[in-house]
């Protein structure tokens, strides 16, 4: 088989960028003294996440107990879960994981170091980072009075380990924070052992942002529209690429392909939908501007050459995380000759 001859819609990544792309990290990580924890839910794909450890990772991170055992199962044994855990049923599932891999979790309140500490009577030490808020409104302590209230607790829990801090966008912001906050747990006898950073974006920009020990970026692996527009990356970076066909051409401006919500998720630019779902890197006027499940409006009216009834084109998606937890499998790629086709092994995994 050949690329051509594959079945769209098909997310088909290209292995030789994949693997520029993970040079290029592990490169920059290296040369500024960070631990490398790549996030592995943009890939989801326990060979990908092997490789990344191969070339320098120290461990990887999961969002989700699901996506950890997947990759546990996988014989991947280093895995921080960048995500607070609530409830029995999380701590047995966690306590399992615990047997058979050094696991670290993240948490912002009391209920859920209770559930870590449950899943570590049964006798394996968790670790656990304190996810401190910088602004961007989700999960996080938002004070430091808080962080260090936290930090406390962990030390007074038994069968749990204070491993230090995690912050996700890594920004200026959090260099600020940590400023104020690393003197204050020094005092405490609560210096953190791992300062952890997220983020793909500014992810080069690491060093000067914030004193983090360990870096932790997924997107980086394959690329996408929105990495491309906060020039983290070139078109030539984006790994994988949405192949679809012309099944439809209604008007002399507007194409349908085969290929629609159920596909391309909905994620939309930060300039607002009317930037499309997604960029056609040879028609580059076209915008998926309209999607149903199966189908995708484009807009062809700033195209001068116009894409024909039965055409196949390329699509980078705006955001390529979802993408990849739509699809069952992957064609890998080199260039353009088809390597095989791989599971998306940690799919659909949201508990």
């Amino acid at each position: 088989m050949d690329l051509a001859s594959l079945e769209t819609p098909v997310p088909v990544v290209d292995l030789d960028i994949v693997e520029a792309n993970l040079k290029r990290m592990q490169d920059y990580c290296d040369a500024h003294g960070l631990a490398l924890r790549p996030h592995i839910k943009t890939h989801k794909i326990p060979a990908l996440a092997r490789r990344q450890l191969e070339l320098g990772a120290r461990g990887i991170t999961c969002q989700k107990l699901g996506e950890a055992e997947v990759m546990a199962d996988a014989g991947l044994d280093d895995i921080l879960i960048s995500y607070p855990l609530v409830g029995e049923p999380k701590a047995e599932r966690l306590a399992a994981l615990a047997r058979r891999a050094k696991m670290r979790v993240s948490i912002d309140n009391p209920l859920a170091l209770e559930t870590v500490a449950r899943a570590a009577r049964h006798g394996h030490e968790i670790g656990v980072l304190v996810e401190f808020d910088s602004g961007n409104g989700r999960t996080g302590v938002t004070s430091i009075d808080g962080v260090v209230e936290l930090a406390r607790a962990i030390r007074a829990t038994e069968g749990v380990r204070f491993d230090g801090l995690m912050n996700y966008p890594v920004s200026a912001r959090s260099g600020e924070i940590l400023r104020d906050l690393l003197p204050r747990l020094k005092a405490e006898g609560l210096e953190p052992p791992v300062i952890s950073g997220g983020g793909t974006p500014n992810a080069f920009r690491t060093h000067e942002m914030a004193p983090v020990t360990e870096l932790r970026v997924g997107t980086y692996i394959y690329n996408d529209r929105m990495t491309v527009g906060a020039g983290h990356a070139r078109w030539e970076d984006c790994a994988l690429t949405l192949h679809v066909t012309v099944i439809s051409r209604p008007r002399p401006d507007l194409a349908i392909i085969d290929a629609g919500s159920k596909v391309f998720a909905a994620d939309i630019m930060p300039g607002g939908p009317g930037e499309g779902h997604g960029y056609f890197p040879a028609y580059p006027g076209a915008k998926l501007h309209k999607m149903s499940e199966e189908h995708g409006m484009v807009d062809l009216s700033a195209c001068e050459r116009k894409p024909q009834l039965g055409e196949r084109l390329r699509v980078v998606p705006n955001h390529v995380c979802p993408v990849s937890n739509l699809a069952d499998r992957v064609a890998f790629a080199r260039g353009e000759a088809f390597q095989g086709f791989t599971d998306v092994a940690a799919r659909g995994r949201s508990q």
